[in-house]
Order: structure tokens, then sequence, then C-alpha cells
């Protein structure tokens, strides 16, 4: 992602450049070419290791990096840490160089970084042509940035955190609009803004995101209720097709006929953006029908966790994923809190027969999430697997969900908050699971989402000093990157600190719950803001 330069800032990164030594002219052309000293030439052994090691995709970018001591006492260095592997050498580097234009970057401070950055990632309504895959918004957009140039649901959450933190109430106002106009024209939110995505949706967090508006009147209130239920139709639209097998499209019937959601997709086919990926995983899914195969591949990105051991049946293997099997405790507390805020907007509105039944159903949804996504014996909330017919033994972030929506009980968020510290806090934050698969949604990475949900949600139970702790080592981590490498990413290594790995593709720049996330955090602990 590129900022804007302004012409003084240009000039003082020409300066810095100017300023660097110079090499001793020579008499001839000839011989002055001959003694200019390549990237190579200078850094030898440490130039080599890191190419070979890949620790940028192209190799150009280390060839033109800047140092930012001697190229003498970088070689020391290197010859004394002796840094072995793709992220010690990426963290030398990161100590010990500097991308052209990061020298201006970092005299903005981070807050000032994310500020500049909400132009760069809005975008204004444009015509989509024909045989594109883009679907159409009526009015301006934020993206996540880097590959992502699409509108995305439940990172628009943790963007619009930012937005209103910086008082970008225009950009909240336009993106609730085009959510409301999605569902209008096909039902429901899709995943993003593509129609490769409209088979599925994501984490339902249109109503968190209305309640970050500050527009009231009668007529959007009535509007904004309608496109909730709109949407609470389409997560329970399989309530209808229950059959013999207990499951419908998104919706469960558990042990004792209560009902409750599991992420799903409509189609069964490869993901058209990750085609020849989803093709191998089938193929390497032994006994298994590859329609199904890609079904749980599809429901994982429904999720927003793809992909994470939370949906692997061997907890390790991506071939084993049925994510349709799971009755994920996060989905579900997001459901509980749609219901409640349709309840208490139908309130607002005076119709107290739609109040009623809404409350009617938040609370059979609690009792149910009490009785199966709640493990008394081990003291923690769970997914629970409907084939099995028990909960699984993953712990990760998703159990923080039902402190996040107040759906918890006291007692629960105690031993809730008990576990989080033993098992998922790591030095840079809340880790994602406790297992190291090579997925991008386990340990040791960390993301901005589950980091507000976190934070939020054990303040809400009263856990002021966890909260703030766990807001304190996100926000050192996201700091440091940022100081070191001028950018924000998409998720982060929270063990060493760098930007974090795995995944179907490289880390991307950007980035826009990163951004909302670290900047509503330093909005809620402005003692924490040391830029």
């Amino acid at each position: 992602m590129t900022l804007r330069r302004s012409p003084a800032l240009l000039l003082t990164a020409l300066s810095i450049a100017l300023s660097a030594p110079a090499v001793a002219r020579e008499t001839t052309p000839a011989l002055a070419a001959s003694a200019v000293r390549t990237p190579e030439d200078l850094y030898g052994p440490l130039y080599r290791a890191v190419e070979l090691a890949r620790v940028f995709p192209d190799s150009k970018t280390f060839a033109d990096m800047v140092p930012r001591t001697a190229p003498d006492a970088i070689l020391q260095a290197y010859r004394t840490e002796a840094p072995q592997g793709r992220d010690a050498l990426a963290a030398f580097v990161a100590r010990h160089f500097r991308k052209v234009g990061d020298a201006d970057a970092r005299k903005l401070s981070m807050r000032e970084h994310i500020r500049a950055l909400w132009p760069v990632l809005a975008k204004p309504p444009m015509a989509v042509v024909p045989g594109s895959s883009a679907l159409q918004l009526p009015q301006t957009y934020v993206v996540a940035g880097g590959r992502y140039q699409e509108m995305y649901y439940w990172d628009s959450y943790f963007t619009m955190l930012g937005l209103k933190a910086d008082g970008e109430h225009p950009l909240i106002e336009s993106m609730l609009a085009n959510f409301s106009a999605l569902i209008a024209q096909y039902g429901h939110v899709p995943n993003g803004t593509r129609s490769y995505y409209l088979s599925r949706s994501q984490p339902p967090f249109l109503a968190m995101m209305m309640d970050l508006s500050d527009r009231h009147d009668p007529a959007l209130d009535r509007e904004r209720l309608a496109t909730l239920k709109a949407e609470h139709a389409f997560w329970m639209a399989g309530a209808k097709c229950l059959a013999a097998s207990g499951a419908c499209e998104h919706v469960v019937r558990m042990p004792d006929g209560s009902l409750l959601n599991r992420y799903w997709d409509a189609r069964d086919t490869p993901r058209d953006e990750s085609y020849a990926e989803d093709i191998a995983t089938a193929a390497a899914a032994a006994g298994r029908a590859a329609p199904q195969v890609n079904r749980d591949l599809r429901a994982a990105a429904e999720s927003g966790w793809d992909f994470s051991s939370r949906w692997l049946a061997d907890g390790n293997t991506l071939a084993t994923i049925h994510t349709t099997d799971i009755v994920p405790v996060d989905l579900n507390s997001l459901m509980w809190n749609l219901e409640k805020a349709i309840a208490r907007r139908c309130t607002a509105v005076g119709d107290t027969a739609c109040a009623r039944a809404f409350e009617t159903r938040a609370a059979a949804r609690g009792v149910a999430i009490g009785k199966y996504l709640w493990s008394a014996g081990d003291k923690r909330f769970v997914d629970w697997d409907r084939r099995a017919g028990k909960p699984t033994n993953s712990v990760s972030a998703a159990i923080l969900y039902p402190l996040f929506v107040g759906l918890a009980t006291h007692e629960q968020a105690d031993a809730t908050a008990a576990l989080v510290t033993a098992k998922l806090l790591a030095p840079g934050g809340l880790r994602t699971t406790t297992l190291t698969t090579g997925q991008q949604w386990d340990q040791p990475n960390g993301w901005a989402p589950l980091t507000w949900i976190g934070v939020q949600g054990l303040d809400r139970y009263g856990k002021t000093a966890e909260a703030e702790d766990l807001a304190r080592r996100w926000l050192r981590t996201v700091s440091r990157y940022y100081d070191a490498n001028g950018r924000m990413v998409e998720k982060y290594n929270l063990e060493t600190g760098q930007a974090g790995g795995g995944g179907e593709y490289p880390v991307q720049d950007g980035f826009g719950w990163t951004n909302g996330v670290t900047r509503a955090l330093l909005e809620k602990y402005p003692a924490l803001d040391h830029s």
C-alpha cells in the first residue's frame, strides 16, 4: 500500500539518499562501473542467505533496500548474531535495512498513519464491467488492502471501529447503506463483493455495525430492522428443510430438538478464488467425495477462519476438514446477539409482538448454547461435533465470543479468563488456537478481530486488568512492527513480533481490520499510545 507523498517528503527522502557515502569516482566510465559494489558484493553471506531463504517473494526487494547503518557494521552484526531460518533473517533485515520511502512513513505516528490510510482504502462506487466478478455497490466502501480490493463482510465491522474513532462518520453510513443494498438484492450479505462469494455469507456482525451509526430517524430505523430480519431469515432458512439427517443449510437440530447454526455454503465446487488449491485438497482426502470436501472448505471460508485446526478432524491435516459437522460457539453467540438486537429494535418501533418473538428465540438459543457449547467438566466454551455427538478438543479464541456478546454467566467468564491466561496468552497478544499446524488461523498467529473480541469480552465481565494487558501486548506488537517496517499487516506472529505466516497467500499490507482495531484500542486505552 503506497501513500501519496508530498513534494516536501519526497525531497526529504532524496536528501537522505544523497547524504549516503558515495563511491569514489574513477577517471573513466568503464573503471567507475567496475568499481561500484553491488548488494551481493557489499553484504556477501548475508545477501545470499536472505535471497535464498526467500525472505521477500520478489528478489529485487532486498536488492533495493537501504541500510540503516554502515555495511561493515551490519555484516559484523550478522556474523555475531548468525540468524538462521527465514523468520530470523526477516527480523534481522527489518532491524538493519529499510525500504525506499519507509523513512518518510515513519515520520507519521502509527495513529497518524492509520488516519492517512482511510482515504487510500476507501473506494468510490464504480460501474461493473460486464464479465467481471465484481458486484455493484451504490456507495463508497472501504477495502482491506493488498489483494483484497473488494468489500468484505466481517472485516468491515472491525475496520469501522477505527473509522468511528477517527470521526469518519460518512464512510460508516455509506458502508451500512451498501450492506443493506446487498441484503435487499441477494437476501444476505455475501462473504465479499464478488460473484464467487455469493453462495455464502460471513459471521453476522451487521447488527453491531448498525450500533456504530450516529443516524437515527423513524424511517431509517424501520429499514434497518427489516434488513436485520432478512439476515436472520437467511441464516435460519434451513429450519424448513430439516430431515432425518438433522441438518439443512445453516441450521442444525441438536439432540434435544433445539436449533443452532453452523457454517455452510450453497455450492460444493472448488472455490473460484482458490481453485487449484481446493482440487488438490479434495484429491488428498482419501475416501471422501470431492463435493463434500469442497463444501467444507467453503464453509470454513464463511467462518472467516480459513483455515484452522478447529475444522480439521485430525486437528492437523486440511484434507480432514469437516466444517459442516461443527456447531461453532462464535457463530451461535453472534446469532444470539442478532436475535437480541432485533428484539430491542422491535421494542424501539413499538412492535411488541416482534420483540417477544425474538426474545423467545434468543432465550431458547441461550439455553441450547449453555447445554451444548459449554463443557461443565472442562469449564470452557466449546464447538460441538454433531457427528461425534460431543464437543471437539479445540481450545481457541472463539471461547471469548459469549463474553463479547454478554451471553456468558459470571462463573463462565471467570473460567474463560483463567483458560485464556493459561493457554491463549502469548507475548504478543491473543493466540488463535493452541495448535501449530501451518494454517493461518492457528498459533503462532494473532489477529486484530479476535483481539477486539477478547479485550471487549474480558472488559465486559469486569476483567479490566486482563483486558488492558491483552490490549497492551497487541499494541506493542503492532507498533514495534510499524516502527521497523512502516507498515500495518493482516496478521502477526505473536511469538516473534514479525508478520504472520501460513495460509494460501503471502501476508497482506494495509490492513483494514488491523488499522481499525488498533485505532479503537488506542482510543479505549490512551495511556498505551506511546507513538
